[in-house]
């Protein structure tokens, strides 16, 4: 191997840690901050970047006849700048720490301006070169990177407005990914593409991509300033004319492709790159086009992320390292060997790759679009093991002699029969997610019965206003079939389930579907069946016309749900202890950060709420309640919440003013949402889920606490929080029981999700510390009232403001409504056990309980 071969797969090497990072966290997303802003910055800041210095400047080289050793110590060190910086703008994102940010951001974009200046120098000092204006691709991608990492460090400030962010963040995403990387790949392919083919360059190739640039610059120029003056009109604009004028650069391949067709990987992946970014350009200019603001722009370009970033981004590099990492090797039988360790399952992964890829895009159920990603991941990710193999066969094979000749091409046969093996993995995926959730996707079945058919079919629509169905009386003839068609006229997503088992998938708002119920032959009850829809009305009834017998009913009671946890099973449940792995939720208070940029993920948790009695609770964050906030006044939160659950959720903080209708909107699972917003106001602010049925959703679990700090709140030796919620117990390991929610008559009453959980593991104090304990009483439907029995309060803070200050008063109780919060403070005179409660007495006896150990000094 030359010492060109040898550079280049030392400076792969990291090229291949940054697409491992992104590996691993893919796979462990869930459980990391920032997961989805680091998910795209591990490929594009890390990877894709890196491979960008790399072989653009040897391409240049290359392309301008220019010998590339002297250099190798200037690329090295770029390189390790900008990891530098690369690692310091992650690591700052991770940990809320902006300062690391900023320095990372100006080191990455000084890089960039480094890299560009060499390579004009580079040009300018050169030769003639008949490719020479493809250099100048480079050079303006080098422009690109400064101007996005400037405004990618400016939107890392939680301090800015929140229209203003979004402007940004579509700023930034262009001039990156349109400018930095796309510029780079359009002027790469100009040479490398007929390279790759092993074909003659097409005549048309060369004008058209000096022409091209020019058009390319002044679209993205204009998508741009669209994007970040807020008028997605022009944005669109400059998308779509940045789609023409990048089709008018490849088109001209077209004859080199239809001369020697795409066989390998390598050529294949680049080419189903470039066909994922002309589709989600178009997709994108359309959004764009109809977007009326900037959050429907945001939403526009957040619906091809995944399109851009894996379907463009990903295959384009995975192509063409395929091809450079063997050439860069050198000799002959060396390049064969690794060659073909890199076309191992070269069909099955493009197959999986890209299939997967499309449902991923599409609307379809959430089992089907996480079995989907799953089988994209491993394709991609098999690139690096393959890569490892054919590094280490081309140092084994270095100096052999090769076969004369190309080698055999594998049969178009077997190449298809891999391929149709990767689809049929990933339909079998896909109806494995069906056959999890079949009402995700819309199925349903019918029984006749032993009705005798009419052979008339009564057709009727049905409209859903609200939370009701309309008409909710259907009046069909014995013996007709009857075919429902439903409109959802809402706001939220529903659907219909009838009692003999038709059942439409879920639709969203503004949707329209056809449920045909079958043959009608006694009266049937239909429902919503969204988590609560039911209890608030969303019912109708399929009434046949001369039947008094009660067949739904019949059916109905025949396949009764499982029976809620009763009075009995609770009792049982208070008077025991909590099982051996429970975890006792951490009461004490967080300290306030001083970065609020925040995912919280809607997740579906088995919890255990009472020793023996677990709940599949809805959650923020995997905990109910959520995770604990806490800032002072001024403070901007950035909250990004994901739905990762199997429902439509929202969020509403109390603490921040602004206007509902978007932050505060439902999103579906899949979906996610950023909500920004000031915090004008001290005190303990309750946030929780606002999707209807609001109270089942706080009820099961979504619910948490927001700490803003009084100004100068003095400080104290201990400081707790304490959430009160009831819990409607469902089935054992079920969710919430809508219909006790509605009676208002709550089985547990409990601080922190758990029932008497402070009881087993107490809060800690010593005699005369000063300890403060936050309120919040999150409902959905009791307020509380909090009681430290043998202690007495000398300092009570509700709902904004002192209601006692240090002095010869005292207090016994803090009272709160629902939703309402506040704080006490007292010292414990001698050590001993204080119980804690709530005074209402029946609340306290069903879990709202738990004890402070105070010791000696």
């Amino acid at each position: 191997m030359n010492e060109r071969g040898s550079w280049h797969l030392r400076a792969g090497m990291v090229v291949a840690a940054w697409f491992a990072a992104l590996v691993v966290a893919s796979v462990a997303h869930r459980w990391i901050p920032q997961s989805g802003w680091l998910l795209v910055h591990l490929l594009g800041l890390g990877a894709a970047s890196n491979a960008i210095l790399i072989w653009s400047g040897h391409f240049t080289d290359a392309l301008l006849r220019r010998p590339a050793g002297g250099a190798r110590r200037a690329e090295t060190a770029r390189l390790i700048t900008f990891n530098t910086g690369a690692v310091a703008v992650v690591a700052g994102m991770v940990t809320g720490w902006w300062p690391a940010v900023l320095v990372g951001g100006c080191v990455v974009a000084g890089v960039a301006g480094w890299h560009g200046t060499t390579l004009l120098r580079r040009l300018r000092t050169a030769l003639p070169s008949r490719f020479g204006h493809t250099v100048r691709y480079y050079i303006a991608a080098a422009a690109m990177l400064p101007i996005g990492a400037g405004i990618g460090v400016a939107m890392a400030n939680s301090g800015l407005p929140s229209e203003l962010h979004e402007r940004l963040v579509l700023g930034h995403a262009a001039v990156n990914l349109l400018g930095w990387v796309g510029l780079t790949v359009l002027g790469t392919l100009v040479t490398l593409w007929p390279t790759m083919l092993r074909t003659r360059m097409a005549q048309r190739v060369e004008p058209a991509a000096r022409r091209g640039l020019p058009a390319l610059l002044v679209a993205l120029v204009v998508g741009v300033a669209g994007a970040i003056g807020g008028m997605p009109l022009v944005t669109a604009a400059g998308t779509f004319g940045y789609l023409a004028a990048a089709v008018y650069v490849l088109e001209p391949h077209l004859d080199e492709i239809r001369r020697k067709h795409p066989a390998d990987f390598a050529t294949l992946s680049v080419l189903a790159g470039v066909v994922w970014l002309f589709g989600s350009l178009a997709y994108l200019a359309v959004g764009l086009a109809m977007s009326s603001t900037t959050l429907e722009a945001a939403e526009a370009a957040g619906a091809v992320t995944a399109a851009l970033l894996a379907g463009f981004l990903v295959q384009v590099l995975l192509g063409a390292l395929t091809y450079l990492v063997p050439v860069v090797i050198g000799g002959r039988a060396a390049v064969q060997g690794a060659m073909a360790e890199l076309e191992r399952g070269a069909p099955w992964r493009l197959s999986v790759a890209n299939t997967g890829l499309l449902l991923c895009v599409l609307p379809v159920p959430s089992l089907v679009r996480v079995a989907s990603s799953v089988l994209v991941l491993v394709a991609f990710a098999s690139f690096l093991p393959l890569a490892v193999r054919a590094v280490l066969v081309a140092r084994r094979m270095r100096g052999m002699p090769s076969k004369p000749g190309r080698p055999e091409p594998v049969a178009v046969r077997r190449r298809l029969g891999v391929a149709a093996a990767g689809l049929g993995v990933v339909v079998l995926a896909a109806a494995a997610g069906v056959v999890a959730d079949p009402a995700a996707a819309g199925f349903s079945t019918t029984d006749a019965g032993d009705v005798t058919a009419s052979g008339h079919t009564t057709e009727i629509e049905v409209r859903i206003e609200g939370m009701r169905f309309v008409p909710d009386v259907l009046d069909v003839p014995v013996g007709d079939r009857l075919v429902v068609t439903l409109v959802n006229t809402g706001t939220d997503r529903h659907d219909l389930v009838v009692a003999n088992g038709a059942r439409t998938g879920r639709i969203d708002p503004g949707e329209t579907t056809t449920l045909d119920v079958g043959l009608v032959g006694g009266q049937l009850d239909g429902w919503c069946s969204v988590a609560g829809h039911r209890q608030m009305g969303m019912t109708l009834t399929v009434q046949p016309a001369g039947v008094v017998d009660d067949l739904a009913h019949a059916e109905h009671e025949s396949g009764a749900e499982t029976m809620s946890l009763t009075s009995s099973d609770v009792s049982r449940s208070l008077s025991a202890h909590p099982g051996a792995g429970f975890v006792v939720h951490d009461p004490v208070a967080p300290e306030a950060s001083a970065d609020h940029r925040i995912t919280l993920t809607a997740t579906d948790e088995q919890r255990e709420v009472a020793p023996g009695i677990t709940q599949r609770l809805w959650t923020f964050g995997g905990t109910a309640p959520g995770p604990t906030l806490r800032g002072k006044v001024g403070d901007v939160f950035e909250v990004t919440l994901v739905n990762d659950g199997t429902i439509g959720h929202s969020i509403d903080f109390h603490a921040g003013s602004l206007a509902p209708n978007e932050p505060m909107r439902t999103i579906e699972p899949g979906e996610s949402l950023v909500y920004r917003f000031t915090a004008t106001r001290a005190g303990i602010w309750m946030y929780h889920c606002s999707t209807m049925p609001m109270s089942l959703h706080i009820a099961n679990g979504m619910f948490g606490a927001v700490i803003i700090d009084p100004p100068e709140l003095p400080p104290v030796d201990r400081e707790y929080v304490l959430v009160q919620s009831e819990l409607y117990l469902g089935p054992e390991g079920g969710e919430a029981d809508a219909d006790k929610v509605v009676a208002d008559e709550p089985d547990l009453v409990v601080f922190n999700g758990h029932a008497n959980q402070y009881d087993h593991d107490p809060l800690s104090a010593r005699v005369g510390e000063r300890v403060r304990i936050w309120l919040l009483a999150a409902g959905p439907n009791h307020g509380s009232a909090f009681h430290i029995v043998g202690g007495q309060f000398d300092t009570v803070w509700s709902e904004g403001d002192y209601r006692l200050r240090p002095g010869t008063g005292g207090s016994q109780t803090l009272g709160l409504f629902p939703a309402q919060g506040g704080f006490v403070e007292l010292e414990f005179p001698e050590p001993g056990r204080y119980p804690f409660v709530s005074h209402s007495m029946i609340d306290a006896e069903r879990g709202a309980h738990g004890v402070v150990e105070v010791r000696e000094e």
